[in-house]
C-alpha cells in the first residue's frame, strides 16, 4: 500500500483532527476529515478510503455503530480506534467486532503512524486476495456458459459487451435455461465486481416478507423484528442485485421497487430515514411480462426500467450441438466431486441425451448426468433414464439428424414439426433467416416473427 492512500480521520475534537491530520498528511498520507459518524459515512460513499480512524465517542454514532455500518458495504475496510484511558475495554470490543487495532489519547505520532502502516499493509493484502479473487470470478464467469453454438456465441457476445455497463438487464429465458449462470457472468465482467452480487428469489419468499428480505426493516417494525436489518438493497449497494423471477413480485411491491429505481433511495418497514443506494439491477423470468401487463398483473413502466437491455436465453433443446460439450462438463465436475473414476459416455448414451427433447433444460442435464453417474458400475456410462415430463411441461419433439434431412416421431404435433423443421433449416444455412425461409417457401416475415431467438 502505497504512502499516499486515503485515510478517514474521524472525530469531533477538530483541534485532534487537524493534529493527528498534519502527522498523517507529513507521512504522505492523504487525509479526509469528518466530525461525526454520519459525515464519515457520506465520505466513505463518496469516495473509497483504504483506512478509517475513528472516534469511539462520536455525537451521533458511536465507533463501534460507525464499524457495523461500515462494514456492511466495505467489508474489507479497515479500522483502527480512538480511545481514552478509560475506555480501553470498549476499544477491545471494537477489535472483536473487526476493528483492526486502537491508539489512546493522547495520541503519540509515531505510535499512530506504526499502527496506520500495519493496517494499511493487512488492507494491502486484503485488496491482493480480492484481485486474485476478481482474476477467478473473471474466468469462472464466462467459462461457466458452457456452449459453442450460434445462439450461445450470440449470448456470450452480449455478455461482454454489456458487462461493463451499468445498465439494468432483464434475463428472459425457460426454467433452468442458466439466468443465474448468466447473471454471475454479468457481475465478474462489470465494473463493480468488487462488490457484492446479492441474489433474491421473487418466488421463494413469502408476499408478506418480501418486501422487508428487499428493503430491510428497523426493531419493532412488526412482530419478531428484534433487531434492525438491512434488506436486499443495502447489503447490495456498489454491486449488482438480481431479482429471480420478479413476474411473481405483487403489483403494490412493484411501485416501491420502481421508485427505488427512479430515485436510488427507499425507507426500511418501520423507518423514516431515505436510505441511498447504487445498485445495477439484473431482473430474470420464464414468464410472459407483456402478457402479464395485458392482464394488469405486471406495471408498464416497471417493464420499461428493467428491460433497458433484454438477453434471451436460449432453451437447450435450440442449442443441441451443446448438450456433448455440457454432459461431458457436468461428467467431469460430478466424478471429481463423487470420487469416482468415470470418465466416458458411450455413443449409444449420447445418443439418448442428443435426442432428448430438454424439457427441464441445462438443469435437467446436471441431473440427468448425477443420476447416471450414481448408478453406473464401471468408467463408462452406457445408459440414461429421464424423468417423466410433467402434465404441464412444454411438449417438444425429439429431432434426430442424417446426413439428407431429419427424423422427427409419429405424434409430434405439427406446430412442433414446422419448429423444428425450422429451426433444422436455419441451422443448415448457418443462421440465414431469409435463405431459410426461401428454401421452405414462407414468407421472410413470417421466419423472423415465428422462429427469432
Amino acid at each position: 500500500m502505497n504512502s499516499r492512500s486515503h485515510i478517514l480521520l474521524v472525530d469531533d475534537d477538530e483541534r485532534l483532527r487537524q493534529a493527528a491530520g498534519k502527522v498523517l498528511a507529513a507521512a504522505g498520507y492523504r487525509v479526509v476529515g469528518a466530525a461525526s459518524g454520519q459525515e464519515a459515512l457520506e465520505a466513505v460513499k463518496r469516495q473509497a478510503v483504504a483506512l478509517i480512524i475513528t472516534d469511539l465517542r462520536l455525537p451521533d454514532l458511536d465507533g463501534i455503530m460507525l464499524l457495523e455500518r461500515v462494514r456492511e458495504f466495505l467489508p474489507d475496510t479497515q479500522v483502527v480506534m480512538i480511545t481514552a484511558h478509560g475506555s480501553v475495554e470498549e476499544a477491545v470490543k471494537a477489535m472483536r467486532l473487526g476493528a483492526y487495532d486502537f491508539v489512546e489519547k493522547p495520541l503519540d505520532s509515531a505510535a499512530l503512524l506504526k499502527t496506520v502502516a500495519k493496517a494499511l499493509e493487512k488492507q494491502q493484502l486484503a485488496d491482493e486476495n480480492r484481485r486474485l479473487r476478481r482474476q477467478l470470478q473473471q474466468k469462472r464467469g464466462i467459462e461457466a456458459l458452457i456452449g459453442d453454438s450460434p445462439p450461445m456465441q450470440a449470448v456470450k457476445h452480449l455478455i461482454r459487451q454489456i458487462a461493463p455497463t451499468d445498465v439494468n438487464v432483464l434475463l428472459q429465458g425457460e426454467s433452468g435455461t442458466g439466468k443465474e449462470v448468466v447473471a454471475d457472468a454479468l457481475h465478474c465482467l462489470s465494473n463493480r465486481r468488487d462488490r457484492p452480487l446479492v441474489k433474491i428469489s421473487c418466488a421463494a419468499i413469502p408476499e408478506t416478507l418480501l418486501e422487508s428480505e428487499l428493503f430491510g426493516h428497523e426493531r419493532g417494525a412488526f412482530t419478531g423484528a428484534a433487531t434492525a436489518r438491512p434488506g436486499k438493497f443495502e447489503q447490495a449497494d456498489g454491486g449488482t442485485l438480481l431479482l429471480d423471477e420478479i413476474a411473481e413480485m405483487t403489483p403494490q411491491l412493484q411501485a416501491k421497487l420502481l421508485r427505488v429505481l427512479q430515485d436510488g433511495s427507499f425507507q426500511r418497514l418501520g423507518g423514516t430515514r431515505e436510505i441511498q443506494v447504487n445498485v445495477r439491477l439484473l431482473c430474470a423470468t420464464h414468464a410472459d411480462i407483456p402478457n402479464a401487463i395485458a392482464e394488469r398483473k405486471f406495471r408498464q413502466d416497471l417493464y420499461y426500467r428493467i428491460n433497458t437491455v433484454q438477453l434471451p436465453l436460449p432453451p437447450l433443446r435450440e442449442r443441441r450441438q451443446d448438450v456433448a460439450l455440457l454432459a461431458g462438463y457436468f461428467l467431469q465436475v460430478f466424478a471429481a466431486e463423487m470420487g469416482r473414476e468415470v470418465c466416458a459416455i458411450s455413443q449409444p448414451a449420447l445418443d439418448q441425451l442428443l435426442a432428448h427433447s430438454w424439457p427441464g433444460n441445462v438443469r435437467e442435464l446436471n441431473h440427468v448426468i448425477q443420476r447416471a453417474l450414481a448408478l453406473t458400475n464401471g468408467n463408462t456410462i452406457k445408459n440414461f433414464t429421464f424423468a417423466p415430463t410433467a402434465p404441464n411441461a412444454p411438449k417438444s419433439a425429439a429431432m434426430e439428424l442424417n446426413g439428407s434431412g431429419i427424423s422427427i416421431p409419429i405424434g409430434t404435433t405439427i406446430e412442433e414439426a414446422t419448429r423444428l423443421l425450422a429451426q433444422a433449416t436455419i441451422e443448415q444455412c448457418a443462421g440465414n433467416k431469409l435463405k431459410a425461409a426461401r428454401m421452405l417457401g414462407i414468407p421472410p416475415r413470417t421466419m423472423y416473427r415465428r422462429f427469432s431467438n
